[in-house]
């Protein structure tokens, strides 16, 4: 029987607003870089909560690549404008970097294929992200200077690299002076440099090395458990942009909030509960959970069901619930929770490649990160998470009580599933369909070119097998550990390229990215050469998703 209905409904109705701004009050006081004496202050504080619940803590210590920005600002034509700098880019010269100014529009790569960036400053419109700092890298640019949508500057990483950069990564950070000027100070150089040669001088400090930084683990098993219970991730960022009240104080206080109710109802649980609270999201590109995913592989491997993570929620206005993201085996779950506490329905979005999402090697769906968002229209932003947005402005303001509890109420219903239900509440129906769907779309580029039918066989194959195992009579825990198995091999095939031990880059992955070698094929001119080098990469990927495609249906069927 499933734990829905009024067990779920009487634990949302003890979410304690008060209780949860009281401790926000106390988050809010602290400004939170990685891997400095105030973070581990304000750790600390959570830790407390944790314990107060009944949880198990323990405080990990791990090295870390953290960039933390320093003092930046621009000089122009007699002129000083007020800049920030960006975690990740490298500092100026001590007298500044002086380049000639070129504008590159959105910072595409039709917009860099136009200009002569080399050796010069690339103005781009809009935040600062990872990709934009690699296309200025591949145009030969020096520096960038972003110019933000409005009057206010947000703090960003510019990395590409996914957590701490190792031997072969280390060469993919951004060898570029990077800033952001407002939008008024933006379209004042960006007439400039249409008018003429314009130079501009950067001035930018940035601090970056090793350090140490903490995750704090707070544990909790079910009744008569097993030492290899499985357990149910729920994590969070911790470390701030300045004081980081919504982005991310609301989200540990609800996660404090959700672990305080479902403890209170442990022994009805089937599987654990671990809460993992990370550095290093905002100054190390998630270097604090790329670290836990390598280190406990072979444990989260094992036991862990699934990955409920929290960013950014409670803000004043945050009417639109409908966009945020999940990884296919989750979407029901996550849809049930979103409509039974706004109305409203999920849609569908792709789990985006962001907010401590470090799992999908190890094979865990995972849910959310962002779910919360300033409705359409709202001051264009990245996201929609707000104008205060990873600005000194993101203070206790910013956070309605009612949608705080509104969030951490959603939440509960995904946890607290996740922890009871006999059956564990994972679907891969649609999933399945989805690569089904890919693969045949890519069949006119391929017929009668590459021997492709064996792979939609194998596609449908699984989709009947999975069909199947859900109407099947095995019981309860047994289906469970099937979709744990299955999990193991879904979830990578749809959001990594297909090595399970690596994370890939920091960079939008297209769905289903081990398809990528059979898409090339597909696009490239019939007997060229283009199509005999991609013909090598797509027999490869075809062997490999042939393999795992059975793995999955062995998965199916296994009694281990």
């Amino acid at each position: 029987m499933q734990a829905t209905g009024d067990a779920v409904s009487d634990l949302c109705a003890k979410v304690d607003a008060a209780r949860m701004m009281a401790d926000l009050h106390e988050l809010a006081e602290w400004v939170k870089l990685s891997g400095t004496p105030e973070e581990l202050e304000s750790l600390n504080f959570i830790r407390s909560r944790y314990e107060a619940a009944g949880f198990r803590t323990s405080i990990f210590r791990h090295d870390a690549y953290i960039s933390l920005p320093g003092p930046a600002r621009i000089e122009h034509d007699g002129r000083t404008l007020k800049a920030i700098t960006h975690s990740m880019a490298v500092p100026s010269p001590r007298e500044g970097l002086k380049r000639r100014l070129v504008y590159a529009g959105a910072g595409e790569a039709k917009d860099f294929s136009q200009i002569d960036a080399s050796g010069r400053i690339a103005l781009v419109e809009g935040i600062a992200t990872p990709d934009v700092a690699v296309r200025a890298v591949k145009a030969g640019a020096r520096g960038v200077v972003h110019i933000s949508p409005h009057e206010h500057m947000h703090e960003m990483c510019i990395s590409p690299v996914w957590g701490s950069p190792s031997a072969t990564t280390r060469g993919e950070l951004p060898d570029l002076v990077v800033l952001t000027v407002t939008e008024a100070d933006g379209d004042a150089l960006k007439a400039a440099a249409a008018e003429g040669p314009a130079e501009v001088t950067l001035h930018a400090e940035v601090d970056t090395g090793w350090h140490q930084t903490p995750i704090l683990v707070a544990e909790l098993a079910p009744p008569g458990a097993a030492a290899d219970y499985p357990f149910v991730l729920f994590s969070g960022h911790h470390d701030t942009w300045h004081h980081g009240v919504m982005d991310n104080g609301s989200a540990n206080v609800a996660t404090i909030e959700v672990c305080r109710l479902v403890a209170a109802q442990q022994a009805k649980w089937r599987r654990g509960l671990r809460v993992c609270v990370w550095s290093g999201h905002s100054h190390g590109r998630y270097s604090g959970s790329t670290w836990y995913a390598d280190h406990h592989f072979a444990e989260l491997e094992a036991r862990c069901v699934a990955h409920v993570n929290v960013d950014s929620v409670g803000a004043i206005n945050a009417e639109s619930l409908s966009d945020g993201g999940s990884a296919g085996g989750l979407f029901d779950l996550a849809a049930a929770a979103i409509l039974a506490e706004s109305g409203q329905k999920l849609s569908g979005k792709r789990k985006a490649r962001s907010a401590d999402d470090s799992f999908p090697g190890v094979g865990i769906a995972s849910v959310f990160g962002s779910f919360s968002y300033q409705p359409p229209g709202a001051k264009k932003m990245r996201n929609a998470l707000g104008w205060w947005w990873h600005t000194p402005h993101d203070l206790i303001d910013k956070i309605d009580p009612a949608n705080l509890a509104r969030d951490t109420r959603i939440l509960t219903r995904i946890v607290w599933p996740l922890l009871a239900d006999e059956l564990l509440p994972l679907d891969y129906t649609a999933q399945i369909a989805a690569l089904a769907a890919e693969i045949e779309r890519l069949r006119p580029g391929l017929a009668g070119r590459f021997p492709f039918d064996a792979l939609v066989a194998d596609a449908a194959d699984l989709a009947a097998a999975y069909a199947a195992f859900r109407a099947s009579a095995q019981d309860a825990a047994g289906k469970s550990r099937a979709l744990m198995r299955l999990s193991r091999i879904i979830v990578p095939l749809d959001y990594t390229r297909g090595d399970r031990f690596v994370h890939d880059a920091a960079l939008p992955l297209p769905p289903w990215s081990v398809l990528e070698p059979l898409r090339r094929l597909a696009a490239a001119p019939r007997d060229s050469n283009d199509a005999r080098f991609a013909a090598v990469d797509a027999i490869r990927a075809r062997n490999r998703i042939g393999s795992m495609l059975a793995q999955a249906r062995r998965a199916l069927t296994s009694p281990a």
